[in-house]
């Protein structure tokens, strides 16, 4: 999918506030024009060519992913039982079902699996929301998810310079192969960090 030519404006002229606010919106569960892969793909784009700080436009990003699904979770959390009492014929009642039971089976793992699946992401927060998942335990799982996905698009995007239009039009084969690369990532290389960190800090608890 190509951006919209008055979206890519948008994001040109006003740049890491339009990224935050897209990716923020549409973590909400605004539908935007694009999907967000394709605007993180353009902003990382952008990076390359210098109109916009890689870091910068890296932390905008996953701050607009952890601060959009963050707001979701809440409403649900808050107001979850009075939603689904008067569910609109919209919402997707099954399907969210579907991902609770997952969620309350896996816990945080249920949530950090979920943020990592295309069309999920979404539904995970939901889920954990309607569940009341403690805050701080929902936060811990969607922090890793936000800075793989969010922030390695917009990595791709830096560093494929010009050919982010090519995968944005080839993005739903992409997508799996991305996630595949997540997930992996996250078996092998970030738990196993996180798990020896966890470790070093109970046999030494001063460091």
């Amino acid at each position: 999918m190509i951006l919209p030519p008055e979206l890519a404006n948008y994001i040109i002229k006003y740049g890491y506030w339009a990224v935050f606010s897209l990716i923020f919106a549409q973590e909400l569960g605004v539908p935007n024009p694009v999907p967000n892969e394709v605007i993180l793909l353009f902003a990382g784009y952008l990076a390359s060519t210098g109109a916009l700080k890689f870091y910068l436009i890296f932390l905008f990003a996953v701050a607009a992913d952890i601060i959009g699904t963050t707001v979701l979770y809440s409403v649900f959390y808050f107001f979850g039982d009075q939603i689904i009492k008067h569910a609109p014929k919209w919402l997707p009642i099954s399907k969210i079902e579907k991902i609770k039971q997952k969620v309350a089976e896996k816990g945080s793992w249920g949530i950090l699996a979920g943020r990592m699946i295309p069309y999920l992401r979404g539904y995970a927060s939901v889920a954990a929301g309607l569940l009341k998942i403690p805050p701080r335990k929902f936060l811990v799982a969607v922090v890793v998810p936000a800075i793989v996905w969010s922030g390695g698009y917009v990595t791709a995007g830096r560093l494929i310079g010009k050919g982010w239009q090519k995968l944005a039009s080839n993005l739903s084969p992409v997508r799996l192969i991305i996630v595949v690369v997540i997930v992996l990532f996250l078996i092998f290389y970030v738990i196993p960090k996180v798990l020896k960190y966890i470790r070093r800090k109970k046999d030494n608890p001063k460091q």
